[in-house]
């Protein structure tokens, strides 16, 4: 996946504040399993404990908010209830809590106003509405009922991505996965991906390209380019021999039934994997319009794979993509849509377009081993450069971290991990992080979790103290002069107590395989 998500703001600003929004309706999970009719790209904000009902964002929408409904009646699963998170906590201290929104879509107006007055809010629904109130310095959405209608009457059902699950006959039964759905218009908007967007922006007007070159071992083509208000819009794509692709499946056992199958991969074979995929290229793109160099925003994307294993579906969204571009589908594709706003204050006029794509760093996994005390050594070789490095333990000890580093919110974490002090010789300016081989324990509820809620599935990474995203990672910090450069490391984390020997670890190397390209365009 690298599919970009634009998180919302108020979101993260929430995700932080601690407030829990259980008053109204809405309680927070972790690592949640989603259900056949969870969009593809989903990440879901909370559960309301009834029926399996789930709000969340769906990539490629930026900070919509939509809610999934897998009791209701095929094809009224899904439906968006807020442009943004703001507006969706705005909805909420309108409504009280969030069973008006997730209904509203089958009411008229009367029906919603009729259910407020029948459900007024309870004294705790209250104190949590001034909280938030107070906290985002929100006031409650004036007309409710309109906000709702205007949206759901201006958003396109048909740009919703499912996963295979939905066109499971056995899931789904009133889905035919060998049928395919009518195609939505064409219609390329700044922002919204391949198939979202708010309606009521005006399409781009396309540019056709059709510039074809060869990058990174694969054959590409810029296919059009789209002037919106907002900026422009750029589509690319990326060619795969299928016999790549089938080899790739056979390899890796897609092909089979086990869904828990890449779940069980280690680290270094699911980096391998993603390394391997012929469909996936992790890349970044910046333009230059008349001379002046812009990065994109945003971005989405779309694979079309045409061997598909038995029993799974089309991606009909990226085959239709396939077919606007009159594209060979004997072959598979990846695209990618970028967006680039505009730089100044009215729409330039287009003299000269240029696109610059470079490729993000391959994450190699060296060889693993194990040090116990200060003054233990060992050395592993660069894999591509070949330099021998020589890592030398200045410090490793338990840790504990307190309790209070996480959140309350109904869930146990681990605590107890190992800190790695070391040097590297020879000094180098390459990326090299050390990490821990086990990715540690996964949080426990506190109290045993609804249907709804299931046990976390991904265990933890010592973010609050080293700031790396996905788990332990090397740092930097400060030594005197001619004495090299002092770095860090912190194992997974651990219910238990673990000890210096408990400890395998790895160092990472991040590889650029391909150097940037630029195609000229006008």
């Amino acid at each position: 996946m690298n599919e970009e998500t634009i998180m919302d703001k108020t979101y993260e600003k929430y995700l932080r504040s601690g407030i829990r929004l259980d008053a109204l309706g809405l309680e927070r999970g972790e690592n949640n399993n989603p259900y056949f009719c969870t969009p593809k790209g989903a990440s879901i904000i909370g559960w309301t404990g009834v029926d399996g009902i789930h709000y969340c964002f769906v990539r490629g929408f930026g900070g919509m908010v939509f809610a999934v409904s897998p009791m209701n009646t095929a094809p009224h699963f899904v439906h968006p209830v807020a442009r943004t998170f703001e507006d969706f906590l705005r909805l909420l201290l309108a409504c009280g809590e969030e069973a008006a929104l997730e209904q509203a879509w089958m009411w008229d107006e009367a029906a919603f106003d009729q259910f407020l007055r029948d459900n007024p809010p309870t004294e705790e629904q209250k104190e949590t509405m001034e909280q938030v109130a107070k906290r985002f310095q929100l006031t409650p959405m004036e007309h409710p009922w309109a906000y709702l209608k205007d949206l759901a009457s201006s958003f396109d059902y048909a740009t919703i991505p499912y996963t295979e699950d939905y066109y499971d006959l056995d899931m789904n039964p009133d889905q035919d996965p060998n049928q395919e759905p009518e195609p939505p218009a064409w219609e390329v908007r700044f922002e919204g991906g391949f198939w979202g967007g708010d309606k009521r922006e005006k399409p781009g007007t396309e540019i056709p390209i059709g510039k074809d070159f060869q990058w990174a071992d694969h054959s590409w083509k810029v296919l059009s380019a789209y002037v919106c208000s907002k900026g422009i819009v750029l589509d690319i794509a990326m060619q795969a021999d299928p016999e790549a692709i089938r080899g790739f499946t056979e390899k890796w056992h897609l092909d089979q039934e086990d869904d828990n199958y890449t779940a069980n991969l280690t680290m270094a074979q699911r980096m391998q994997m993603i390394q391997e995929n012929p469909l996936e290229l992790d890349h970044r793109a910046t333009i230059t319009i008349n001379g002046q160099v812009q990065r994109n925003n945003s971005g989405s994307g779309a694979v079309y794979n045409l061997c598909i294993p038995e029993g799974q579906h089309v991606d009909w969204q990226a085959k239709w993509v396939v077919d606007h571009y009159g594209l060979d589908p004997a072959y598979g594709w990846m695209f990618r849509r970028w967006s680039f706003p505009w730089t100044t204050k009215r729409k330039p006029v287009l003299k000269s377009l240029s696109i610059t794509l470079e490729i993000n760093a391959d994450r190699i996994q060296g060889p693993s081993f194990r040090v116990r005390q200060a003054g233990d050594s060992v050395s592993f070789p660069h894999p591509v450069s070949g330099t021998e490095y020589t890592l030398t333990v200045e410090e490793i000890e338990p840790q504990t971290m307190p309790e209070r580093a996480f959140a309350p919110n109904g869930w146990s974490y681990p605590t107890h991990l190992v800190d790695l002090s070391y040097t590297l010789t020879p000094e180098t300016g390459e990326m090299i992080q050390i990490r821990d081989a086990d990715e540690g324990d996964r949080p426990r509820p506190t109290a045993p979790p609804s249907p709804t809620e299931p046990t976390a599935t991904a265990s933890v990474g010592v973010i609050g103290i080293i700031g790396g995203a996905d788990g332990p990672v090397g740092i930097i910090v400060g030594r005197p002069a001619g004495s090299g450069k002092l770095r860090a490391a912190c194992s997974s984390l651990h219910f238990d107590p673990i000890t210096p020997a408990d400890v395998t670890w790895y160092p990472e190397f991040s590889v650029t395989r391909y150097s940037p390209i630029t195609i000229q365009l006008l």
